[in-house]
């Protein structure tokens, strides 16, 4: 791009994200926003919030934005990049209606929005849209000029995102015992959602079963798989799993799940098993306890050898990632020709949601789409 460090119209970046608690007092507010609504009693969300108190009551996914935040500036300011970048999340501080107040009381009037998951789904795009949709709507209340909000790509095949991760794969299996390694599975996780949900993720009509959502994770998986064999003269077997699911059981999910997973693994006679989250951007805490945890014990327990790679994190190439897909969308927006960076055959994703993208059960109003009320 001959204007490469040229971000207008856009003048502000906003990383959006889910949030997470900072303390034991924290856990059961957090689970009442992540669930409001659905009326779970309060000794319930005491149960579900566990795995939080495992770790002192502390998500490490907001210490893990600040860390993303701070080596977005420091790469943006690295390439004369003048875009300031703000962080609001969805259930807990700072919170994005929050944020949306002050980038407004800055003066900023063209927001480019960086959601910390990679691929089309509705918790993992569409919902972040109706977020965005609801924080304008409480500005607009206010009396409060709007600013336009616009939402990148997703980044799923995107070099930026993809090497780190590869990387992360060579890493775990050169952690392997030897002996064990050549044969090693690798086990490429992502959060399990509705199969419902996964069908019509993506614009229906240009997917299949499982629709975009599974099938941008088979496209990564197949990318990394691919990359390991040439790096290392090994083709390793390899599946897409799943984790995390909380839904009611009579409503079908996404499967096989991690820990079913590992046992038929075993029962094949696999040495060992890399578990590979491609499926997330940081090591939050569905990483630490669903693998690492829960995971790691069902290893064990198998006497499986097993290891887990890291995920993107705050690694420099995804914050240059992030950078070239911010001058992308500037220059698709003032009419100029791009070539995007897109690893695999799926190509880039559509700039704009189109409508009815992703759907939720109940219709919602959602920004930055093609449906959406602020324009």
């Amino acid at each position: 791009m001959s204007d490469a460090l040229d971000a207008s119209p856009y003048d502000a970046l906003l990383l959006l994200s889910f949030g997470g608690p900072e303390g034991p007092d924290d856990v059961v507010p957090f689970l009442e926003n992540v669930t409001r609504g659905r009326g779970i009693p309060k000794e319930r969300l005491k149960e579900v919030g566990q795995h939080y108190f495992l770790f002192g009551g502390v998500s490490p996914i907001n210490d893990q934005n600040r860390a993303l935040l701070d080596v977005l500036r420091k790469d943006f300011a690295e390439h004369g990049l003048d875009l300031p970048v703000y962080w609001g999340n969805r259930n807990w501080a700072p919170y994005l209606t929050d944020t949306l107040r002050e980038i407004v009381a800055d003066g900023r009037r063209r927001v480019l929005v960086l959601a910390t998951s990679a691929y089309a789904s509705y918790s993992g795009c569409r919902q972040y849209r109706e977020n965005l949709a609801d924080s304008l709507a409480a500005l607009e209340a206010e009396g409060l000029e709007l600013p336009k909000i616009d939402k990148l790509r997703h980044y799923f095949n995107h070099e930026g995102f993809v090497d780190p991760m590869t990387d992360g794969v060579l890493q775990a299996l050169a952690g392997l015992p030897e002996e064990v390694r050549t044969g090693a599975h690798i086990a490429f996780s992502t959060h399990s959602i509705p199969t419902a949900s996964a069908d019509t993720s993506g614009p229906v009509e240009a997917h299949g079963e499982g629709g975009a959502y599974v099938e941008q994770h088979l496209e990564v998986a197949q990318l990394i798989a691919d990359a390991v064999r040439e790096r290392t003269g090994v083709d390793h077997p390899w599946q897409l799993v799943y984790q995390s699911r909380s839904g009611a059981p009579h409503i079908p999910w996404l499967e096989p799940d991690i820990c079913d997973h590992l046992e038929e693994r075993h029962a094949a006679g696999a040495p060992a098993v890399v578990i590979a989250p491609i499926g997330f951007v940081s090591d939050h805490m569905e990483v630490l306890y669903d693998l690492d945890t829960e995971a790691r014990a069902k290893a064990e327990e198998l006497g499986l050898p097993m290891r887990r790679s890291a995920t993107v994190g705050d690694d420099p190439r995804f914050a240059a990632a992030v950078r070239d897909l911010v001058l992308e969308r500037a220059s698709v927006e003032r009419g100029e020709e791009v070539t995007p960076c897109a690893l695999g055959a799926l190509g880039a994703s559509h700039n704009l949601c189109p409508a009815g993208c992703c759907p939720a059960r109940a219709p919602r109003p959602a920004a930055a789409g093609a449906d959406s009320p602020y324009v």
